[in-house]
């Protein structure tokens, strides 16, 4: 009989912690969409549920739609589901709905079609809410803009976790049977036509920012990079490759400075895709193929080539040749 009481003593205290987190977690979000009105936001919903007692928190976000107008962004779907511990809603599951969502950036608006979108977000307790991971994955996804298909492919894996230092991060990205609209396929292939998808698509940095990723990055600055280890990219798309590895420090301004080294196969068709995307100059592409040329020749077989990304002073270079300005790395 006491421990019967025991037990069920235990099962109202948790019961009551249970209602009484849920009523948090439903304040908190109310709150905080609250809080980006008054900073200006659209933040609006339509409803806000939690259930999953006795063991989770379950929360759903009935037709959340955000925007800020300071940089034009804007996000809309049906619902969004937070999912989470009962003994600890900073670790976080967040579902989203097969239904098209829609992304914009002032007045182009992508809609974002997918299968099994979710992210994940592990928070380290206290008040600031510091970033400790955060996953993103996907099946089967979709970006779309005027009824047609601009980027997709069969699976989608971003990853982004703290290491021992806590302004910096571990981030990987993977993208299977990456495939870009048929569009751009046929304006960057070279000498032969380019596959529908890519072989490869990977990459691996590690990023030291100027502050940790916490609440304060949403609700009032973006940190900034100042250190970036590109560990290895690798893009493979039919006849072409092209891996990078490298080291850039990032000034106050954005200007990176160091360098990448790049090997690239079958380069010369990489120029002429530099050239027709924009990031190659007309004037200059003959320029870059006779130098790239020789360059390849001394390393012993024309069709490859391994040559440095230089950063300095504001400007890049492609091994002895200068490209131009450098961009600016900032996160708005």
């Amino acid at each position: 009989m006491r421990l019967a009481k025991l037990l069920i003593a235990a099962l109202l205290v948790w019961s009551l912690y249970w209602a009484a987190a849920a009523w948090g977690l439903k304040n908190g979000i109310a709150a905080w969409f609250e809080a980006q009105e008054s900073r200006g936001w659209q933040a609006e919903y339509a409803a806000l549920e939690t259930q999953g007692y006795p063991l989770r928190h379950l929360t759903r976000i009935s037709r959340p739609a955000l925007a800020d107008p300071r940089t034009g962004t804007a996000w809309r779907a049906d619902w969004l589901e937070l999912s989470s511990p009962a003994a600890w809603p900073g670790k976080l599951e967040l579902h989203f709905p097969a239904a098209p969502q829609r992304l914009s950036y002032f007045d182009r608006t992508a809609v974002i079609a997918t299968e099994g979108l979710q992210a994940s977000l592990h928070l380290k307790p206290g008040t600031a809410l510091e970033l400790q991971q955060m996953a993103l994955v996907a099946d089967r996804w979709q970006i779309a803009k005027d009824g047609e298909a601009v980027l997709s492919g069969a699976a989608l894996d971003l990853r982004m976790e703290q290491t021992e230092a806590p302004e910096t991060y571990r981030i990987s990205a993977g993208a299977r049977e990456f495939a870009p609209r048929a569009a751009w396929r046929r304006l960057l292939a070279a000498s032969a036509p380019l596959p529908e998808r890519f072989d490869t698509l990977m990459l691996e940095m590690a990023v030291a920012f100027d502050a940790p990723w916490d609440r304060s990055a949403l609700e009032q600055k973006r940190p900034q990079p100042r250190r970036i280890d590109l560990k290895l990219a690798d893009a493979r798309w039919g006849d072409l490759r092209l891996k990078a590895a490298g080291k850039l420090t990032v000034d106050e301004a954005g200007l990176p400075a160091g360098e990448i080294a790049l090997q690239a196969e079958n380069w010369r068709g990489l120029v002429l895709m530099a050239e027709r995307s924009g990031a190659l100059p007309p004037s200059l592409r003959g320029t870059v193929e006779r130098v790239l040329g020789l360059l390849a020749e001394a390393s012993g077989n024309p069709n490859n080539l391994d040559i440095t990304l230089g950063f300095a002073d504001g400007y890049v270079t492609l091994g002895p040749l200068p490209l131009g300005h450098a961009p600016r790395l900032i996160i708005r």
